[in-house]
Formats: C-alpha cells, structure tokens, sequence
C-alpha cells in the first residue's frame, strides 16, 4: 500500500522488463526533433473502460502480462535517457549529448484503485473532474530530468474504479510522439484482447500486419551525429518557474459526425471561389479559435496565435510508417483577434488551411536544419499568457479501438502534463464516422465564458 491520493490509493508499483524483445541495438541518438522536448512533460493518455468480468490482482496480472509482451515490441520503451560528455576536438567545451540506452531496463507498471469514482463522474460531466490527474504515472517529470536520474520512459497505471478501469499510460516525449504512444497502446490492447480470458467482446477483425519498427532515427545529412548540446549539465536547460502555476479547469466536449459536416460546409461557402478545400478538423479548430478568443476577451488588435504540429510522416521522405521517434513540427498562424473573430469561419480556417498546406517536405527540413548550432528547448510556462490556442494529438489515433478484452472504451482523458491556457486536444470521436472529441483548457473565468457561449455550445454534444 502506497498512500492515497484524491481518493486514488495506488496499491502496488512494479518495473517491467519487456518479454522476448528481438536482437536490437544498445544506443540510438537522438534528433532535431526529439531534443527540444527535454523540457516537456511526458504524454499523458488514457482510456475509461467499462468494469471488466473480473478485477484485482487476476485483472491487473494479466494486463501486466500483456504489457510485457507489447514491451518486447517497443523496446526502445523499456530503456533509459543517458547523458555524456562529447570530446571529439570539433564540438564546444563543456558539451553533452543525450541519448536513448535501449537496455531492456524496464517500464513502470502501477496498480491503484478509486473505490468513490464511477464511469459516470467522468464519462458524464461536462467538466473534467480533478481526480482524473491521479490516475496518471509519472506526473511533471521533465525528460530532463529523467535523463539525469535514469529514470523510467515509460509508465501505465490501471485504476480500478466503482464499475469501471481506467488505463493510462505516461510516454516520456523525447523518446517518441503521438503517433508511437498510440500504436503501444493498440499494440497493447490487442495483445490483452488476444490472450484474455476475460474476453467478452465481440470477435474483432484479424488485425492487420504491423509495419516493422525503425529504431534507428532519421537526421539530416549535415546534421552532426549526435548532437553536442552546449551546456555543462543537462539541468542547465530547464526553465525556471518563477511563479506558481495559475489555476487551470478543463472540459470535454464531443461533436457528432453531423455537427462537424455544418461546420466544414459553413466554412467551405464562405470561402467560395478561393483555390483551397476546408478539411473537417481545419473547421473546428477555426470554431474553437474563434469561440476561446471571445472568451479571452482579446482586444482587436491584439495578437492571437494557433499553434499546429504536423506530423511528418507521409511528408518527408525516410521517415517510415514503422518510424520510432518524434516526426511533428511545430507552428503558428498569427492573426489579430479582430480578424479571427470578425472575419468569419471560413476566412479563418483558410489561413489554417494555408499553413498547413505551406508546410512541404522542404520547409520541414528548413525547420530543423539550423537546430543544431543554435538548440532551443520547449517551454510551456511562455505559452500561458492566454493569448494562444496550442492544438496537440490527433483525430486519426485509434483511441476506440482499445478494447482490452471486455469492451471498446467509453471515453479517453489526459494528464495534468503540459497543461497550460489554451491547450486543446484533440481526439476521434466515440461514434466514428468523422465525430470529433476536444479536450479544452483554459483559465477558469474563460473557460466559464466558453461554456456560455450559444455559438460554440451550439455545435457540441452535451453528455
């Protein structure tokens, strides 16, 4: 028994090592795109499911067995971060590189029960309850950090609840992306669905074969391998907080597959004429830039910026769909919020629409060719002015088909991670067909606006 927090008592804490991992390579360097995630937090994702036919320790022992099996899959997952010092004549005094020991070292397994919380209290509130937070591992480790202390980068916690389980899993971002956390995940929950005796779900398709995986990271070919960081200790590049964070609420909203097809087709009509096609998720982003600026407030000619990561894949050649490693590049379109809330829907996710489309195999290796002779470092605690709408995760993950072997989930929450005003992420719906779910956070007066307000209301699901 290891304490209890907000009513999670967490009941037993375990390292494990993945289960017949193939012949692999020790060390994989890391590049442009995962460095600079040494100051994020880890992802943080979980599904709410249904109670299973069985709990406690037979529950939570075969899904422990199944971890270890999709370890022996992801074994980079079961390594660690290491930092050494770089002495090869070229790079500056005083210089370390960061690197990924895949040394079968083990993942962090946590087994915890919420006796007092019910599917309901989180499926069925429109505000997402505090609670939620603790059913997370590994909550505000910096990679950084992890590096310095050989720490886990990977970590899953299953929470009992009243009538339900909630399953969670904490992916340090250094080592991999929104794309890998997923595919772990799927590659999880197949493996428990597969081999469950708890099995009452319906007989799923056979699954498709998985690409292989590619360990080895892909860099540039003037890029240095590995890349000295210019810094003495790794500490040196985390960011102070001089102030406590400011108070932050959340809430989830859902989108029917229809609400989202009014959306897209109120924003293509108003663009008509205009050389670009809105996509579905284009439109609703537009509709929460909009609708959060109103709630913030913004004066006209105030700045306001959206910030998009694309994802890679499909976009730069070499990078494979088996590809292990962060593969996203960020960016912002920047308007005033005159323009965002006085130009239209249409108008405005035609500039999102723009960015994206700018954002071709070139500009992306533009983006993190300079990198290395100048590394700047993500910081989270600059993007809470509240000025900005930052949009991370994606509707194509397979968040609904992580049925573990009695039944699909019923929801999906994240962690206390990376949260900050103005945060919104993004996930498939639970009806598929092109409904959309948004995880929205904001400072508590505005949010309390956004709630309020009939056009963004008018288009959202209430549970």
């Amino acid at each position: 028994m290891e304490g209890n927090t907000g009513g999670v008592r967490v009941v037993s804490r375990r390292v494990i090592r993945p289960e017949l991992p193939p012949e692999h390579e020790t060390t994989v360097h890391l590049t442009p795109w995962d460095l600079p995630l040494l100051t994020a937090e880890y992802i943080q994702k979980g599904v709410l499911l249904p109670k299973p036919p069985t709990g406690g320790e037979h529950l939570v022992e075969h899904l422990a067995s199944s971890f270890a099996r999709a370890l022996g899959r992801f074994y980079p997952f079961a390594g660690r971060l290491a930092v050494a010092e770089v002495e090869d004549g070229a790079s500056p005094p005083s210089s370390i590189s960061v690197f990924l020991r895949c040394n079968d070292e083990g993942a962090e397994f946590v087994h915890a029960t919420a006796p007092d919380v019910a599917v309901a209290d989180i499926a069925g509130s429109l505000y997402i309850p505090r609670v939620v937070w603790s059913f997370f591992p590994l909550t505000g480790l910096l990679p950084a950090v992890a590096a310095a202390d050989s720490l886990p980068v990977l970590a899953a916690q299953v929470t009992e609840l009243s009538d339900g389980v909630f399953i969670a899993m904490s992916l340090n971002h250094v080592v991999g992306d929104g794309t890998n956390f997923w595919e772990f995940m799927n590659t999880w929950s197949e493996i428990s669905r597969s081999r469950s005796k708890l099995d009452i779900s319906p007989s799923p398709p056979p699954p498709s074969p998985s690409p292989p995986l590619v360990v080895k990271r892909w860099f540039l070919d003037t890029c240095p391998v590995p890349i000295p960081l210019p810094f003495a200790k790794l500490e040196h590049i985390i960011p102070r907080r001089d102030h406590p964070p400011p108070p932050l609420q959340e809430c989830f909203f859902a989108f029917s597959a229809e609400s989202i097809r009014k959306l897209k087709a109120k924003a293509n009509g108003e663009i008509a004429g205009a050389a670009a096609t809105i996509s579905s998720l284009q439109a609703l982003l537009a509709h929460v830039w909009r609708s959060v600026s109103r709630a913030h407030g913004l004066a006209p000619r105030q700045e306001t910026a959206y910030v998009l990561v694309i994802g890679c894949r499909g976009r730069v050649s070499g990078i494979s769909p088996g590809y292990v490693g962060n593969a996203v590049v960020p960016g912002a379109v920047r308007l005033t919020a005159g323009e965002v809330m006085e130009r239209g829907l249409g108008w405005t996710a035609w500039q999102l629409n723009r960015f994206v489309a700018s954002l071709d195999e070139a500009a992306m290796r533009g983006a993190i060719a300079p990198w290395p002779r100048a590394p700047e470092f993500a910081n989270f605690a600059k993007a809470a002015g509240g000025t900005a709408v930052h949009t991370g995760s994606s509707p194509r993950f397979d968040v609904f088909g992580n049925d573990f072997g009695w039944g699909r989930p019923v929801s999906v929450r994240s962690g206390g991670a990376n949260k900050f005003d103005g945060k919104v992420t993004v996930y498939e719906g639970p009806g598929g067909a092109g409904s959309m779910s948004l995880e929205v956070c904001l400072a508590p007066a505005a949010l309390g606006k956004l709630v309020a307000d009939e056009e963004f209301m008018g288009a959202v699901t209430t549970p």
